[in-house]
């Protein structure tokens, strides 16, 4: 005999703390779920308080409000529609969970307590929730479901457990995180999973920004085979129906045609714009301001934005002072122009002057140095602060990773403002984002089609243009080696002598380490800004500032 299971996976934008906000997605996600057929609908982790909610949740009233909501829902199920997998905050006694409900008939039929608790990187799961044990399968109108919540499954013991008890599939509720590659490395574990358990895998995820973690969605399926069933797109809500049918005591899903595969540009273009929108948008900014000085990194800053929020939510502001050149100037303009967005110019040699003005007596028989340069900077961020404190829109910070990375950024200056969506983007990955975008434009946009920036922006030397005939590598090693350097030390931990032994100047190494080193303090106080590597600045690395041990011994 078959028989089948419809499982809708709801794909949805959760709030952290928004409750109500939550609960509605919820229930339009089931209503949707509902008209295609579904029996139930899955949602991600922490559907109800949103992921993660870090100390939230030692909020007594916060906890008391989302098992209400939890109630709530259940009580929804009585209509005799599909049931529910929603996750919440869970009080067992003295413990505090990050669980799983399942819910159905009117009333919650089981419940499952996270059993790994992720302690690394951006996760503080530990800080705020027990652990709990595993349990057995579901029983979900007739059918065994083992229920796992996100880290669980990226560790044998829960599925084995599961498949040992008796479960006919593995059904995980995810705030899996955007990484750059982790596709493929949530795709290969999973078949792993299914490997040592012989049961399909179904990923259900989340989409969403959150602070300075952006959640890509991609939940899919796969069959007991290893294939990919299904395959829900890349930083999209969607309400994606699978049907799995049981055949001599063996679950499987119905194959459904697969997206195409989306290239690694377009990923991180996408989180990018996830990240700034979310952002933005849910701390009810009405939208951004922005330096466009007709460089390279404050062109694809002005890009994302438009393309998240709309042209006419961004507005850009030239500051040229006496060091700007005639093509940056030409440059600003005629990118504001391809992007559709509001443009002005605000020159700071005035600014410059009176500072000079002022600070003469105390810089007497001195020489100008690089506190000028500073000041310029500094110049900038004030008038662009102003702008956003009157005007209301948020500034929008345009340094990379490579310049926070050795310090090349001044501090209440460029790096003023409320977030980055460059912060964790090296500036070798930032030429092949404008480059990408020049030809693309990403599903959701709402930038204009074709090329948003002149090919001079991406081709000219880079350069802050703060002193005469100034450029980047006066100061810095060329780009390509930088990042490279730079990659082994952040994301690698590598040593003085590993990277040496790759081929590298071992001067220039010892350079890159003290330039490292040193800007500690200044990344303590950067605005928050998109994870887009394994180890962005902020609360996946975390360096002390008075620090006694030196990289430079080992």
């Amino acid at each position: 005999m078959t028989e089948t299971l419809k499982i809708a996976i709801a794909q949805i934008n959760t709030q952290v703390g928004a409750i109500d906000k939550n609960l509605a997605a919820i229930r339009a996600a089931r209503a949707q779920a509902a008209a295609l057929g579904a029996d139930l609908v899955v949602t991600p982790e922490l559907s109800i308080a949103g992921y993660p909610p870090e100390d939230l949740v030692l909020k007594p009233a916060f906890v008391t409000a989302c098992e209400d909501a939890a109630e709530a829902l259940a009580l929804d199920t009585a209509d005799g529609g599909p049931g529910l997998i929603i996750g919440t905050p869970w009080r067992d006694g003295d413990k505090l969970h990050n669980a799983a409900f399942v819910l159905d008939g009117g009333r919650i039929i089981a419940r499952r307590a996270k059993v790994e608790l992720p302690n690394y990187g951006v996760f503080d799961e530990k800080r705020v929730f027990d652990a709990g044990l595993p349990g057995g399968p579901v029983l979900f109108r007739g059918f065994r479901l083992g229920l796992l919540i996100c880290e669980d499954w990226w560790f044998p013991a829960v599925p084995a457990t599961l498949a040992q008890t008796g479960a006919e599939m593995l059904l995980s509720v995810n705030g899996s995180p955007f990484e750059d590659g982790k596709q493929y490395r949530r795709v290969t574990l999973a078949a792993q999973r299914v490997a040592e358990t012989g049961l399909p895998y179904m990923f259900a995820a989340l989409v969403c920004g959150q602070d300075e973690v952006v959640f890509d969605g991609a939940s899919f399926v796969l069959n007991p085979d290893k294939t990919v069933a299904v395959q829900v797109p890349h930083f999209q809500e969607a309400v994606t129906l699978t049907t799995w049918v049981r055949e001599s005591g063996r679950l499987t899903c119905l194959p459904q045609k697969l997206p195409p595969e989306p290239e690694r540009m377009e990923l991180i273009y996408q989180a990018m714009m996830l990240g700034l929108r979310d952002y933005v948008n849910k701390n009810g900014f009405p939208g951004v301001v922005l330096g466009l000085s007709g460089g390279i990194d404050s062109a694809i800053s002005a890009a994302v934005a438009a393309d998240a929020l709309g042209p006419e939510r961004v507005r850009a502001v030239m500051l040229p002072s006496p060091y700007t050149s005639a093509e940056s100037l030409e440059d600003a303009a005629a990118c504001a122009k391809m992007l559709g967005i509001p443009y002005e110019t605000i020159p700071i040699a005035g600014a410059m002057e009176a500072f000079s003005t002022a600070l003469a007596p105390a810089f007497a028989g001195r020489a100008p140095d690089l506190t000028e340069e500073n000041i310029q900077s500094r110049a900038r961020g004030l008038i662009l602060m102003a702008l956003s404190n009157k005007l209301g829109p948020m500034l929008l910070t345009t340094g990379n990773k490579s310049e926070m990375s050795v310090g090349y950024a001044t501090l209440y200056g460029d790096m003023c403002g409320g977030y980055s969506v460059l912060k964790d983007i090296y500036k070798t990955t930032v030429f092949e984002l404008c480059r990408w975008r020049n030809a693309h434009k990403p599903a959701g946009a709402l930038g204009p089609l074709g090329a948003v920036m002149p090919e001079r922006v991406i081709t000219k030397p880079p350069s802050a243009e703060l002193r005469p005939n100034q450029t980047d590598q006066d100061s810095l090693p060329p780009y390509d080696m930088l990042d490279a350097i730079l990659k082994l030390l952040i994301e690698g931990e590598a040593s003085i002598d590993e990277i040496a032994a790759q081929g590298f100047d071992r001067p220039t190494v010892l350079r890159v380490i003290r330039l490292l080193d040193r800007a500690e303090y200044k990344r303590r106080q950067a605005p928050p800004g998109v994870k887009i590597s394994s180890r962005a600045f902020g609360r996946d690395r975390r360096y002390p500032l008075t620090n006694g041990f030196t990289s430079l011994i080992k």
